[in-house]
């Protein structure tokens, strides 16, 4: 199997350059480099062609901001590698992951040995997410097919035919990459998970995030969990609905 990694990086993103080079030199694979889009730095009409709201049901009800945007377009430029460098997979890392030692070997390999082109297998850092059938299993490693996929872009491996899709599908987005993953109905590829976590992600001992918050008053924090939690439930009945073919 041809496959290569790519971590995403941001340049401006100083304080974790020290675990890309970790990673460029402990991944066992070759290692791409892949210069990040800096959403603060884009332009209102490469925004607008990109990202419009409300293209699809259920309404995802928050405006992107334009970190979301960029960590979006910074994985498409991940897909559009592996497309383009006519890989049959590429291992996608965001240069916050850890992998645990004595597991995250295993878990690579088991998933190089089941990937199929049209396959896309998660890495999750949480053990609570990503619950489902057994795939594959290697001694305490698994592959399963979530029933729900969960969130976060924290390392995937991509087969060819699956970054195809993605791209195509993705040419204009109304929500955040990982959000949009889960989407079943619509991203016609196959979603696994590797079980436990092979990684750790490291944000808060690199600086934390790049994107500066402000504080938001108590009413609107309120009103955004509420609009979540109603956005998770309809996700997960939309699922259904195609899970069950009705």
């Amino acid at each position: 199997m041809k496959a290569e990694a790519f971590i995403i990086h941001l340049g401006r993103a100083e304080a974790r350059k020290v675990q890309v080079d970790r990673l460029a030199v402990t991944l066992p694979l070759p290692v791409n480099i892949v210069d990040a889009v800096d959403g603060l730095a884009l332009r209102d009409d490469e925004i607008e062609a990109a990202y419009r709201r409300y293209l699809y049901s259920p309404r995802y009800p928050f405006v992107l901001r334009k970190a979301e945007i960029g960590c979006f377009l910074s994985h498409r430029k991940a897909w559009r590698a592996i497309v383009d460098g006519g890989l049959d997979a590429g291992l996608i890392v965001e240069d916050d992951v850890e992998p645990i030692e004595g597991s995250f070997g295993p878990a690579l390999a088991l998933a190089i040995r089941t990937i199929r082109a049209g396959d896309y297998i998660r890495f999750p850092y949480r053990s609570h997410t990503d619950s489902g059938a057994e795939v594959a299993k290697a001694g305490e490693m698994t592959l399963v097919e979530p029933m729900h996929v969960g969130l976060g872009m924290q390392m995937q491996l991509v087969g060819r035919q699956a970054a195809a899709e993605l791209l195509k599908m993705t040419e204009t987005f109304d929500r955040p990459v990982d959000t949009t993953i889960q989407m079943r109905w619509l991203v016609k590829i196959r979603i696994l998970a590797a079980r436990p976590p092979a990684v750790r992600q490291i944000g808060h001992l690199l600086g934390g995030t790049i994107v500066q918050k402000k504080a938001k008053p108590l009413g609107e924090v309120l009103s955004r969990e509420i609009k979540r939690a109603w956005y998770r439930l309809a996700l997960r009945r939309r699922n259904a609905k195609q899970r069950t073919g009705t």
